[in-house]
C-alpha cells in the first residue's frame, strides 16, 4: 500500500478521527513493532491535525523513568520522571490527562515554550504493562476535549491487541 498523510483540519473531530483510525490500521497491518507503530502513528497523528508536538515517551524504567520515542515537531524533553509534568502524570496514574491550560498545571515541563494545552494518553501492551504515553501539545488553549480523549484512546488500544 502507498502510505499517504491525511491533513483532516477542518473535519469535525469524530469524524477525523474516524477516518484516521481506518487509515492508521490499514497501514500498520501485519506490522508488531511498537518504534514502528510509534513513528507512524506520531506522523500522522500529527500531520492530520497540525499539532505543535506529537509523540510518546517510552517506559525505560517501569514505576520510574519515561524517555523520550517516535515523535513530530520541536526538540522533546529527553526524560520525564513518573509523576512529574503531565506526562509523568498520566504515566504513575495509568489514565489519560487533559489540559486546557498547561501554564496553570502544577509542575508543567516546558518543553517548549509555545505549548498552551496537552494531552497525555498512557499505551498499555497486551498484558496491561504500560509502554509509553503518548503525549500531544497545542500552540491553542482548550485544544483537546473528551472526543480526543475517547478517541486517542481507542487508538492506542492498536498496542495492547498487537499479537
Amino acid at each position: 500500500m502507498a502510505e499517504v498523510t491525511l491533513d483532516l483540519r477542518g473535519t469535525p473531530k469524530a469524524e477525523a478521527y474516524a477516518e484516521l483510525k481506518t487509515h492508521i490500521e490499514s497501514i500498520l497491518e501485519g506490522i508488531n513493532d511498537d518504534v514502528a507503530a510509534m513513528a507512524t502513528m506520531s506522523c500522522l497523528l500529527h500531520n492530520a491535525f497540525g499539532h505543535l508536538w506529537t509523540g510518546f515517551y517510552r517506559v525505560v524504567e517501569p514505576g520510574k523513568l519515561l524517555r523520550v520515542g517516535p515523535y513530530q515537531g520541536s526538540l522533546g524533553c529527553l526524560e520525564i520522571r513518573f509523576g512529574k509534568g503531565v506526562c509523568g502524570t498520566s504515566a504513575a496514574k495509568g489514565e489519560t490527562v487533559v489540559v486546557a491550560d498547561v501554564h496553570a498545571f502544577p509542575g508543567h515541563i516546558t518543553c517548549d515554550g509555545r505549548s498552551a494545552s496537552e494531552i497525555v494518553v498512557p499505551v498499555f501492551g497486551p498484558n496491561r504493562e504500560l509502554l509509553a504515553v503518548l503525549d500531544i501539545d497545542s500552540e491553542h488553549k482548550a485544544t483537546f476535549d473528551d472526543v480526543d480523549r475517547r478517541a486517542l484512546e481507542e487508538l492506542m488500544g492498536w498496542f495492547s491487541r498487537r499479537k
